[in-house]
């Protein structure tokens, strides 16, 4: 089947990574479930080589992927509470943000980032199409709008003087309906703030992981600022960020404001091009390190077996889901994960079907090794498990204490 590049159009000829037929990668199964059938859809990885946009093609779409009891929050990881509270202080200074300003998030989730906005008494609003979040945001009384965002909607919103995208531009299947939204709900003076795990970190880093059906779009600056110029939108400045692996966060403008790029966004464009990011060699290798990692997982938790170490994994983030399904690892070899957030817990990951459990029913069965499936948050484990054996799987299987 032909697919079509989601924002020039152009077909898309060039797959970059096959992972197999997976399902949806935050669809966790309660233990009736098991029972049924589960529906899986292709996790092939696409390149256009008119635009450089790296891509899924929109297998389940939008409602079907973030449903009213997505199990993800935010708020769960204290380490990104504290890099949402840190960006909200230095927003302020750079936007010279007051009582008569106006804050908005898109896929604001449970309020983890907007509780610091209304500390402030700035006044703020977050957009969150998941209804489990979103009434965790609006029990914390943050203004939550439960929609999807596009231009539709911003047409009808006030404008802001800041509009928040954290980890969101890849999650939207019209990528190019989404920023002539954004566009829209800026004041002329304003500025937002998009943050996104960084193509060039993915594909150096080896981070097949994050490739799941959640995440439409895989993106670098230079195409981000293709996109956006569409919509009449420019990119001003850029930070690296240690987020998720390594991510951007990009500034942008309205065209009309007549704002310059900063030299970083010079110096990260620079960077791109000297990798070969928007070229088809980049990724001839792809595919074979990714079949390395998984196949050195498999080692791992083989060679443990036979030598009556039990490991079990902590963590039940999407990411593992994907590694866990593309390396086949089942409950015989991983008899369970678990995870601080109560809305996972006694329920199955999708496809692999190991249980989630608590952290305190963790503790109680002592596992040798602790396998970090979310391996971005290796610190915040390591403080939260002092002293255990702790292992990841991406770039390749490492150890850790």
């Amino acid at each position: 089947m032909k697919h079509a590049c989601r924002h020039c159009g152009s077909p898309l000829d060039h797959q970059v990574i096959d992972l197999g037929h997976q399902p949806p990668s935050n669809a966790y199964l309660s233990s009736e479930q098991l029972a049924g059938p589960e529906l899986t859809y292709p996790l092939r990885l696409l390149v256009c080589s008119e635009c450089w946009l790296v891509q899924l093609p929109a297998h389940a779409a939008a409602a079907d992927l973030f449903t009213p009891d997505y199990a993800y929050f935010s708020s769960t990881s204290t380490s990104w509470c504290a890099h949402a509270e840190r960006f909200v202080a230095e927003a302020v200074e750079r936007l010279t943000l007051g009582s008569q300003s106006h804050v908005v998030e898109l896929a604001s989730n449970d309020g983890y980032l907007l509780q610091y906005v209304q500390e402030r008494g700035i006044s703020c609003l977050g957009i969150e199409p998941t209804w489990a979040t979103a009434e965790a945001a609006r029990s914390k009384g943050i203004p939550t709008l439960e929609r999807f965002f596009g231009l539709e909607l911003a047409e009808k919103l006030d404008p802001a003087d800041l509009v928040v995208a954290n980890n969101v531009l890849a999650h939207v299947p019209d990528i190019n309906d989404f920023l002539a939204g954004i566009a829209r709900l800026l004041k002329p003076t304003g500025l937002a703030s998009i943050e996104c795990p960084h193509l060039l970190r993915l594909l150096q880093g080896n981070q097949f992981d994050t490739i799941y059906h959640e995440h439409y779009s895989y993106l670098s600056l230079q195409v981000v600022q293709r996109i956006a110029a569409t919509a009449g939108l420019v990119v001003v400045d850029v930070e690296e960020l240690s987020t998720h692996g390594g991510s951007l966060r990009l500034w942008l403008a309205p065209q009309a404001a007549g704002l310059e790029s900063s030299a970083s966004v010079r110096s990260m464009q620079l960077q791109e091009q000297a990798a070969g990011l928007e070229t088809l060699g980049a990724w001839v290798d792809f595919q074979r390190r990714a079949e390395a990692a998984k196949n050195g997982l498999l080692r791992f938790l083989l060679q443990e077996q036979q030598v009556g170490r039990s490991v079990m994994g902590y963590g039940a983030a999407a990411k593992g889901n994907t590694l866990l399904n593309y390396a086949g690892v089942r409950f015989d070899l991983l008899p369970a994960v678990a995870d601080r957030a109560t809305s996972k817990q006694g329920k199955h990951l999708p496809g692999s079907h190991i249980p989630v459990i608590s952290p305190e029913q963790l503790a109680e069965r002592d596992p040798y090794t602790l396998l970090v499936l979310p391996w971005n948050l290796i610190e915040e484990v390591s403080k939260q498990w002092p002293g255990r054996r702790l292992a990841t799987a991406i770039p390749d299987l490492r150890l850790f204490g």
